[in-house]
């Protein structure tokens, strides 16, 4: 019998069935899971690549960020797709087709992927408690080891309050900067402009290595895997195709408008660094001090700007860490079949990630800034590691044996994998 893909909330959500009339009720029903996956993509990493691409190029970088979107919802879609109509998981699907030591070195990258995932909750749950209520950067590194007994707490209310919850930090998280945004007064047009794509973002070295950032930020491997079996938690016939179609309709509604939400959030932050571009706000630090400063933001100057920003930063560095267990557990499960308990798995990343964070922060003598740098690499590193997703994510789904009538088309798969070379040949432009 094949095992199920996270197990504890596979098919535990009724959904209506597609002989019922009742669209916004169905709506609701299969909202949630775009939700789960979008708050990854407003991690500290996000945060940070977002931030340093408006304080370094103004709005230039806004085109990338862009353009990361839509193929992550191409990407997130195909992950969709997998999960609802095979009833499978990426990891299980990849496991099942490659030979064991292919199996365990695809298991060990992804591992290191989500330690660069983890370490970036870390990092910036850690700066956010320094910048709050001044905790040393080595006592908040210890302190995220409790996040466990919050993803615990958060799991036993079920699923649905779990997609509630994170959708609510979501919307608050977008509020703070939509208030912060329209009280800094951005220049609209030099915005629209940094939407078109430009050259120089490819030729100079430098705004490569922070697009590769912006990338790897925006387009996570775990939020690939997590799809795949988040998309199984509704419980629908998969025996129906009327119904499977239905439910991939659904599924990909729910997707695209948290994917654009998050869409919004990244903006945000890169236009507010992009605002005060000539003050250099480069850093989480410079923006939660420059946001009291009225020589520096002018009329926006306002501890409780500061404050929204700080409280910001440590709700999306708490609430990211669930899905990054989750797609542990999704990713340990299908590669190498070996099942932990949520909170053993947890335990085991956070510790496994905290050995090099405090080598490392030892060595440098916990620096904030040199700290921060240490989120700018882990995204790259996540953006090295996408190909070896992508690459079997797009052959998969263009299978038409497993998939069916809902394998991609020819077209569609010679779209994709382009993208995913693209993406490559960039990853090693910047390399060498």
């Amino acid at each position: 019998m094949k095992k199920k893909s996270l197990d504890e909330i596979n098919g535990s959500v009724n959904v209506p069935t597609v002989y019922e009339s009742a669209f916004w009720q169905k709506f609701l029903a299969y909202s949630g899971p775009g939700a789960l996956v979008a708050v990854g993509y407003m991690d500290p990493g996000n945060w940070l690549t977002s931030l340093a691409g408006g304080g370094q190029y103004g709005y230039t970088l806004l085109s990338v960020l862009f353009v990361s979107i839509i193929v992550a919802m191409i990407m997130q879609s195909l992950s969709i797709r997998l999960g609802v109509v095979t009833r499978t998981d990426l990891a299980q699907a990849i496991a099942q087709r490659v030979p064991k030591p292919v199996r365990i070195g695809l298991w060990l990258l992804n591992e290191l992927a989500m330690m660069a995932t983890d370490l970036t909750g870390v990092v910036g749950t850690s700066i956010a408690l320094y910048l709050l209520f001044h905790l040393p950067l080595i006592v908040g590194v210890f302190l995220t080891v409790a996040d466990v007994l919050i993803v615990l707490v958060f799991l036993r209310f079920g699923i649905r309050r779990v997609e509630f919850i994170v959708l609510a930090t979501i919307l608050v998280v977008g509020a703070i900067f939509t208030i912060e945004v329209c009280r800094a007064h951005p220049s609209w047009l030099a915005i629209l402009n940094g939407i078109i794509p430009q050259s120089k973002i490819v030729t100079n070295h430098s705004e490569l290595l922070l697009s590769l950032g912006i990338i790897g930020a925006t387009i996570m491997p775990h939020n690939i895997y997590l799809h795949s079996a988040l998309a199984q938690s509704r419980r629908y016939d998969e025996h129906d195709p009327a119904q499977v179609t239905e439910t991939l309709k659904f599924a990909n509604w729910d997707s695209i408008i948290h994917l654009i939400a998050a869409l919004i959030v990244n903006a945000l932050l890169l236009i507010l660094g992009g605002t005060f571009h000539t003050a250099s706000l480069n850093s989480l630090a410079d923006v939660f001090y420059g946001l009291k400063n009225p020589q520096i933001v002018g009329t926006l100057s306002s501890p409780v700007m500061s404050w929204l920003f700080g409280f910001a930063l440590l709700i999306t560095g708490l609430i990211s860490s669930i899905t990054s267990t989750l797609a542990g557990q999704i990713v340990m499960e299908g590669y190498i079949n070996i099942r932990l308990p949520l909170w053993k798995r947890r335990l085991l990343t956070r510790f496994v990630t905290l050995i090099p964070i405090v080598i490392i922060g030892c060595l440098i003598r916990f620096n904030e800034q040199q700290f921060e740098q240490l989120i700018i690499y882990a995204q790259i590193i996540l953006s090295i590691a996408l190909p070896f997703t992508l690459f079997p994510l797009v052959a998969i789904t263009s299978d038409q044996k497993l998939m069916g009538n809902h394998a991609s088309p020819l077209w569609q798969t010679i779209i994709e994998y382009a993208l995913v070379i693209l993406l490559t040949g960039l990853n090693l432009s910047a390399l060498f």
